[in-house]
């Protein structure tokens, strides 16, 4: 799932809520980008963060849910894409550290993978 966001602190409130929530494993915060849109009418411009969340389709409601609580925008953007493929092991990762418990899970990856 992508969304964006136009401050730092939002992309980093966003990111540690949700993996807290246990909604997503990770998010990545991909550095400030330049959007140009069309709202209420106007074109308009502004600088925004993008964050990939790694999430199951089991959560998207959820995760969907925690955007639209904490956004500051009136209609964020939510996007989620079917993955097609991926490495078996680290979509398994990310379907055990989703949901459940709380508890740590095994095998998770190193920092910065």
């Amino acid at each position: 799932m992508i969304t964006t966001v136009g401050t730092e602190e939002q992309a980093n409130l966003l990111a540690e809520e949700l993996v807290e929530r246990r909604q997503s494993c990770c998010v990545n915060i991909l550095p400030v980008q330049r959007s140009v849109y069309r709202w209420q009418g106007k074109v308009c411009e502004d600088s925004e963060y993008m964050l990939v969340i790694k999430t199951t389709e089991e959560q998207y409601e959820a995760v969907e849910a925690s955007i639209k609580e904490l956004h500051q925008y009136d209609l964020p953007e939510i996007l989620a894409f079917e993955i097609g493929r991926g490495e078996p092991a680290f979509l398994q990762w990310i379907a055990g550290c989703v949901g459940g418990s709380g508890e740590e899970e095994a095998g998770e990856p190193e920092a910065g993978e």
